[in-house]
């Protein structure tokens, strides 16, 4: 196979999205709260139709904030039904997740039954289409494709994000009750983790699946975390296997003739296996024996 723009252009944008969400899945799963990016891949379905029914696009920033504001209702729901309910996190987000998605699928029978949002665009998602989704000016200006640009800004915006409030999110993912002494609004940060979460998932159905998302924004981290409990290694090596793992989920897919998206995620998973074997124990983080001072060694 002659590697072409085609393939540059797949593996470019592939990679830009398993480090967005890998960046942002290291913090998730510093606070215990990887599963959360599956409960917001869920409930932003209703976000989503309302912004349609406000645009009448699929495409549009109208969807993009709907499915934002859920992103943030469905923290909320999080943290509301885990501190003042007593609720434990994994029912607390499997209520969550469940009720708002359940509201977006009867908006969608009820009033949008003609919106496109099968499992191919939304479930599994193919990058392989990319090259042929060119985003073109009114004036007829080709510049590219549209994905590619959607993914670069989604990747300045998580890195923007974390190198604005890198001091916040260390604090506040290893010692939530200092930050708070000390003047840091944790729940404020923890928002603004969970919309950037609901961003990133959102602007990657199309490429790689909402599904996929999730676990790109597990997989990789926890994988970089049986090698390092350093936060910056951590970052970096998150970084390194989210290039890997385009890289190789491509070659692998074109050779079986198989889903792209989900060959990398396919690769991500063995990524973790030979990890955790050659390793020889699970991280600490899975045992619940995590400590927080050990990763401040930045």
């Amino acid at each position: 196979m002659t590697f072409d723009s085609s393939a540059f252009l797949i593996i470019f944008t592939g990679a830009l999205i398993a480090i967005s969400c890998g960046f942002l899945g290291v913090f998730m799963m510093l606070r215990k709260m990887s599963m959360t990016g599956d409960a917001i891949s869920h409930a932003v379905l209703p976000g989503i139709v309302i912004g349609f029914f406000v645009s009448g696009s699929q495409r549009s920033l109208e969807v993009i904030m709907g499915a934002g504001l859920l992103g943030i209702l469905a923290t909320l729901m999080i943290e509301g039904l885990r501190k003042k309910a007593k609720v434990q996190l994994d029912a607390s987000i499997g209520i969550t997740f469940t009720l708002l998605f359940a509201i977006g699928i009867i908006l969608i029978n009820l009033f949008a039954y003609k919106v496109d949002l099968d499992q191919e665009c939304v479930l599994y998602g193919e990058i392989a289409y990319l090259p042929i989704d060119l985003w073109v000016t009114k004036s007829g200006l080709n510049l590219g494709p549209r994905i590619t640009w959607l993914a670069g800004l989604n990747f300045f915006f998580v890195i923007g994000f974390i190198y604005l409030l890198f001091k916040e999110l260390i604090l506040t993912s290893f010692d939530e009750s200092f930050s708070s002494v000390i003047g840091i609004n944790a729940k404020g940060v923890n928002l603004a983790l969970m919309s950037m979460v609901s961003y990133t998932t959102v602007s990657s159905f199309e490429s790689v699946g909402a599904i996929l998302v999730v676990a790109l924004l597990v997989v990789p981290p926890a994988t970089a975390f049986l090698w390092t409990k350093s936060l910056m290694p951590l970052l970096q090596l998150t970084a390194a296997l989210g290039i890997l793992i385009a890289i190789l989920g491509y070659y692998l897919a074109y050779w079986i003739d198989s889903s792209i998206a989900g060959m990398m995620v396919t690769v991500a998973g063995i990524f973790f296996l030979l990890s955790a074997i050659i390793k020889g124990k699970k991280p600490s983080w899975l045992q619940g024996t995590y400590k927080a001072a050990k990763p401040l060694g930045i």
